[in-house]
């Protein structure tokens, strides 16, 4: 029997919960208010005892409502300042750790999957978790042949906690949406729910992360752990040490937000190109800063549950579009998203408005180097959730065909983490390395560097 809270009235008690329990904390503070505490005050506790139940019920929860959580984070520099503070710790705890499976549940599954004589896998095995994630979590132990391993664990009953979790968060998106202005959260939980199988699936994520460790064994900026052991619901990989990029947002120097911001980026486009796969899961708790072996940092990389399938790498025309929009060419740019589904048929666009849609969000690829910062994503999500906003208007007219749909999720998740490590970063230089498209061809007439700053504008300073 599983120790997660299984039944679907049980788990669905516990998320409805949420939403009524902001309207409770909102009375509560009013109670407060009318006694005589300021506003000010009564607003940083409301806010606190929000993100503290917030992370308890995901928390407690696992699954899909962790799944969630975990996603939701990234996106937390985009907030307001005085609504993302409270939240801050409590969604990031959601990446690093979560309520444990009781110890009796953990051997079971061993014993089950493994068979009776698990343990003489194991020359040693901790009970106490490492780690906790979304559908399983970690231990730490030393392989049969000496080496130090992570065991991943896989909760009982995860899938159908997965897919009842999203069920119902889909039913409260409305409420959940004000959490990321700009952000539509139904499409991001229906994309979640849509690969659920496949990171249930410890065979396909078994052969996503061999494909990493065996491109990356010898690269001096990537460190992907080799895979020891698999079978169903359990996951034997090499231990990897390392700083948690949760802890170098929390207070690392600047050479390592730099670093870190550095090589995430070039992993995010280097990955298709030489694997065939997207790394498709980038929170903050599936990478680790680890002093490289010539001085300098590496990147290490945890967690292929979810990957985007690109045998040919991401595709040219994202490369295309962001050259021909860096160059000024409105109408090209339109055609090509014309012709790729951006924009319906249906639907009739001024180009140079498309134009300056898109210059503001891919400043990053406009100058040398860029410093990502919560104020400049709070702006850009600002300027697309603004009904008022001329962004707004077009943005709801424009299409996100379901072949970009992870694409775009992974790279706004990539982003939001930059902008919470506070990384300066050289993104040209990864684009024009790794992205098909981008970098101009050898007979072409506007090879010349200098038309990618023709039209560009220094970024303003975060205020």
């Amino acid at each position: 029997m599983s120790d997660l809270p299984r039944k679907a009235v049980t788990r669905t008690a516990k998320l409805a919960a949420l939403p009524l329990g902001f309207a409770g904390r909102a009375t509560w503070g009013l109670g407060k208010r009318i006694g005589g505490k300021s506003a000010e005050i009564v607003g940083r506790e409301l806010q606190q005892r929000t993100a503290d139940q917030l992370f308890k019920v995901l928390g407690e929860l696992k699954g899909g409502a962790m799944k969630f959580g975990q996603a939701l984070s990234v996106f937390e520099s985009a907030l307001p300042e005085e609504v993302a503070g409270p939240y801050r710790a409590a969604l990031t705890k959601l990446q690093e750790a979560a309520p444990p499976m009781p110890t009796r549940t953990v051997h079971s599954v061993l014993e089950e999957r493994m068979g009776g004589t698990w343990r003489e896998h194991f020359q040693e095995f901790e009970d106490k978790p490492a780690a906790a994630a979304s559908i399983g979590q970690v231990h730490r132990a030393v392989w049969e042949d000496g080496r130090e391993v992570a065991v991943k664990v896989q909760y009982p009953g995860a899938g159908e906690a997965l897919l009842s979790d999203l069920n119902q968060l889909s039913r409260f998106a409305r409420l959940l949406g004000p959490l990321v202005p700009g952000m539509d959260i139904k499409p991001l939980i229906s994309e979640l729910r849509d690969r659920v199988s496949e990171e249930l699936d410890y065979d396909l994520e078994a052969q996503a992360q061999r494909a990493h460790a065996e491109e990356f064994a010898d690269d001096p900026d990537v460190v992907v752990p080799h895979v020891v052991f698999q079978c169903d619901q359990v996951l034997v990989t090499e231990w990897m040490d390392g700083v948690p990029l949760a802890e170098v947002i929390a207070d690392g120097t600047q050479e390592q937000r730099d670093s870190a911001g550095q090589l995430l980026t070039r992993f995010l486009f280097s990955g298709p190109a030489r694997t065939g796969l997207l790394h498709a899961d980038p929170h903050p708790g599936n990478f680790r800063l680890l002093p490289g072996e010539k001085g300098g940092w590496r990147l290490g990389v945890l967690d292929f549950g979810t990957v985007d399938r690109l045998p040919g790498g991401l595709p040219e025309t994202i490369g295309e579009s962001l050259r021909m929009t860096l160059e000024g060419e409105a109408n090209a740019v339109y055609d090509l998203l014309c012709e790729e589904g951006f924009v319906k048929e249906s639907v009739d666009l001024e180009p140079d408005a498309v134009l300056d849609y898109l210059l503001p969000i891919i400043e990053p690829a406009q100058v040398d180097e860029f410093t990502f910062t919560r104020g400049w994503m709070r702006s850009q999500a600002a300027r697309v959730a603004d009904p008022r906003s001329p962004a707004y208007q077009l943005g709801k007219r424009l299409n996100l065909p379901p072949s970009y749909l992870l694409i775009h999720r992974v790279t706004l998740s990539t982003i939001g983490v930059l902008c919470q490590l506070g990384a300066t970063v050289r993104m040209r230089d990864e684009l024009e390395e790794w992205m098909p498209g981008f970098a101009p061809g050898p007979d072409d007439e506007d090879a010349d560097e200098g038309e990618f700053s023709a039209v560009v504008e220094e970024p303003a300073a975060e205020a």
